[in-house]
């Protein structure tokens, strides 16, 4: 599959400055199933660290889930103008390679498609 390139149209800065960095087969406490934010729900770690976490990344048994592949929940800072990769997208999120290969989310929102690679 080819990779998209986006162009960052609106400025972003995240929130999290620690995030959640997990491994498949970890059960997390489900906080929040409804949200904000459809298709993801908001999860706290036995070690009692919070964050987002994709449905599709997990399974869901009452107020506990399991993950089911790793997951990574860094978000990048992005700039207007700047060029990223698209890896993978989630949700209405996109996993993003910058030029020095940096790696992270953003969201699709802030940026526009324009090209293959």
């Amino acid at each position: 599959m080819k990779k998209k390139i986006c162009e960052v149209i609106s400025n972003y800065r995240t929130p999290f400055k620690d995030p959640l960095i997990l491994k498949k087969g970890e059960i997390l406490n489900i906080e929040k199933k409804t949200t904000d934010y459809p298709g993801w729900i908001w999860c706290r770690t036995k070690t009692r660290k919070k964050g987002w976490v994709p449905v599709n990344y997990i399974l869901i048994d009452k107020d506990k889930a399991k993950l089911l592949q790793d997951y990574n929940a860094t978000e990048l800072d992005a700039s207007v103008g700047e060029k990223l990769t698209i890896e993978k997208q989630e949700s209405g999120w996109a996993w993003v390679r910058t030029r020095n290969g940096k790696r992270g989310w953003i969201p699709l929102e802030n940026v526009k498609i324009i090209g293959k690679k």
